[in-house]
Parts: C-alpha cells; sequence; structure tokens
C-alpha cells in the first residue's frame, strides 16, 4: 500500500501525522511512504530523517495523487478539496458532527473517511482521542491562566493566589480524559477547583484522589449555574463519541459571570458545550462576549507539536499497521477501527455522525467497499 503523509495547512497546525520511526515500520512491512517536504519541519523532524527511514520525500500533489491511504493529523481543508477522490482514504481527526461543508465533500467524492477521534474499543474507550485529550485537557488551564492576566483582558486573577489572599476558581465540566488532566493541572496551581459531571463514578474517582482540594458536584441546570457565578475560568469538557456536544451553557449563564473570567471550551471542535462558542485560532485565540474572555481554539494540541505529534503516533500507529497489512477490507471488519469508520463511498456509516449531519444512518454492512 502506498500511504502519504501531507503537511498540514490549518492555521498554526504544526504536528505531523507520522514520525520517522513509524514510517520505518510500513516500509519494514512491505508499504511505501511518502511525505510531503517540509511536513514535519515544525515538530523538528527533518526531511533527511524521513528518507533515512526509507520514506520518499515528495510535493504535495505527489502525496495526494499516489497515496491509496492519507495519514494526517486535523481534518482535509477547502485548499485539500481537489484531492478527494473514491479510490482514496483518509485517516484523520474529522470532527463531522460540527462541520457540514467536509461532510458533503467527503460524501460528494466518495472518499473514506476514518476518523481518529471515534476509533472506540470493546470497553468504551477511545485510543487516538485519550492522549490528545490529555494534551489539550492540561493546556485548557495554561490558556486560561495566561488570558485571566490583565494585560490581556481577564480580571487579573492568579490562579494559585498568595498567602492572605483567595486563590482562583477554575470550574471544569466534564470529568473525562480531558477534565481529569484540566483538574491535574489547576490543582497543582493551587487554585480552587470545582468539577461536574452525571457520572457518579467519574467524581468518586476524583474524590479518592484529590480529597477536599476538589469539590465534586453532579451536574445539573442549578449546580452549573451555581458554579459558573464564581469561576474566574470554565473549562467546557464534555464529549459524546461522534456526536456534537450537548449545549450545556446559555447565553443567559454567561451574563451572570463575572466580568474578564475566562471560557476555554476543548469541546468546540465538535460543536462546544457553550451557547456563545464559536471555534477560533491560534493566531486569533480569543473573543469576549458579554464581558467573558471566550478562547475556542480547536486545535490546542497543535501549540505544542513536538509533544503532541509523538504522543499521537504512539496511538495511531498501531491501527496504520492495521489499514495497511490488512487493507481497507480487512482492517474494517470489526473491532476499533470499524467504529471509527465515518463515511465509506458516500454513505454515512457512523450514526452518531448522522444523526448529527441530517443525513440517512447506512451501516457498514450495507456500504461497498470501495
Amino acid at each position: 500500500m502506498v500511504v502519504g503523509v501531507p503537511r498540514e495547512i490549518k492555521d498554526n497546525e504544526f504536528r505531523v501525522g507520522l514520525v520517522p520511526s513509524g514510517a520505518a515500520a510500513l516500509v519494514r512491512a512491505g508499504h511505501s511512504v511518502l511525505v510531503e517536504t517540509g511536513a514535519g519541519a515544525q515538530s523538528a523532524i527533518s526531511d533527511e530523517e524521513y528518507r533515512a527511514a526509507g520514506a520518499e520525500v515528495v510535493g504535495s500533489e505527489e502525496v495526494w495523487g499516489r497515496a491509496s491511504l492519507i495519514i494526517k493529523v486535523k481534518e482535509p481543508r477547502p485548499g485539500e478539496y481537489q484531492f478527494l477522490r473514491k479510490d482514496l482514504s483518509i485517516f484523520t481527526f474529522f470532527h463531522l458532527a460540527a462541520d457540514h461543508e467536509l461532510a458533503a465533500e467527503l460524501i460528494k467524492n466518495r472518499t473514506t473517511a476514518i476518523a481518529y477521534e471515534t476509533v472506540e474499543c470493546d470497553n468504551g474507550a477511545l485510543p487516538i482521542l485519550a492522549p490528545m485529550s490529555e494534551v489539550a485537557g492540561r493546556l485548557s488551564v495554561q490558556a486560561g491562566a495566561h488570558y485571566l492576566l490583565k494585560a490581556y483582558g481577564g480580571r487579573g486573577v492568579l490562579l494559585g493566589g498568595v498567602p492572605g489572599v483567595e486563590s482562583g476558581h477554575v470550574v471544569i465540566a466534564g470529568a473525562g480524559i480531558v477534565g481529569v488532566n484540566a483538574v491535574k493541572i489547576a490543582v497543582g496551581l493551587g487554585a480552587q477547583v470545582t468539577v461536574l459531571d452525571t457520572r457518579a463514578e467519574r467524581l468518586r474517582a476524583l474524590d479518592d484522589l484529590y480529597g477536599s482540594r476538589v469539590q465534586t458536584l453532579y451536574s445539573n441546570p442549578l449546580n452549573l449555574e451555581e458554579s459558573l457565578n464564581k469561576a474566574d475560568l470554565f473549562v467546557g469538557a464534555v464529549h459524546i463519541p461522534g456526536a456534537r456536544t450537548p449545549r450545556l451553557v446559555t447565553r443567559d449563564m454567561i451574563k451572570t459571570m463575572k466580568k474578564g473570567a475566562v471560557i476555554v471550551d476543548v469541546s468546540v471542535d465538535q460543536g462546544g458545550c457553550i451557547e456563545t462558542i464559536r471555534p477560533t485560532t491560534h493566531s486569533d485565540p480569543v473573543y469576549e462576549v458579554d464581558g467573558v474572555i471566550h478562547y475556542g481554539v480547536a486545535n490546542m494540541p497543535g501549540a505544542v507539536p513536538r509533544t503532541s505529534t509523538f504522543a499521537l503516533t504512539n496511538a495511531t500507529l498501531p491501527f496504520v499497521l492495521q489499514l495497511a497489512n490488512s487493507g481497507l477490507k480487512g482492517a474494517l471488519s470489526g473491532g476499533p477501527l470499524k467504529r471509527g469508520l465515518n463515511l465509506m463511498d458516500g454513505h454515512v456509516v457512523h450514526k452518531s455522525v448522522a444523526e448529527a449531519l441530517g443525513r440517512p444512518f447506512e451501516p457498514i454492512e450495507g456500504a461497498p467497499i470501495p
């Protein structure tokens, strides 16, 4: 199989979909690897390292034109739509529930879309999403602390406080991987931390780990609104695999927050859990609504590409090898990769994605294998 690794073109996206050790593993297995010139540069990986691993370093059009399997980090951008075709499979983060335009292009061109974020194990674990959720969760508090500085429009609150002065209050909605990692950083900074979730077992685990350093609350509209009133920093960490994120925070709730408070919605790439959130970029990350700073960067881990690239490719490589070695039909016959399949030959074959897009759901058994 010919595997292609293009350079990412999303705003300030510096990660790369495959590292040299992954290229070497594919070459040893008998596959060809095409890497676009400069694809790894922003993750401190040179073209020479890819060549030493056995990959060909070529131009963008050659990567897209020759490869039958494209490995990326982020979804194809409009400038890449011209390369979509029927005999092409793309393995990347898609987040199609919040991107109807991209979904329409993939469907029109009958391109196979396998989404990192919906690759799911039998126990419900999301093995590829997990490491990026860890990075995003930790970054969410760092970003929030930054924009709380008065020079950046915030309340001028130091999350850890100082002796004799109250520390800042961080409220986190969701106790999944993003939320747990946000808690870790917020507690480490010395902030007051409140976590809301509807899963008692998740709250119980945090209570066992942190005790009185973290306040756990069952998530309902009243508890959420009361917590928002106290928040200097609110982190949205809600996720439903493949589906649009439910909107938990309304604009009326935003109006009750402290002026200069900061919202970081990590779920923005799936539509966001806050009514007033919209996707932003690393080059223009924040905007203000009702005196509250909103941070909606949809590719947060791209800010730390060296860490993120290696964490991501550690998780993706076993699946990339499975796709290359077994072929599309064999790899998608069952298990996590089958659950990762979103679109095939113009069909929407993932139920949650179909519901979010408002299109017919056609199970994989009824979708032709290209």
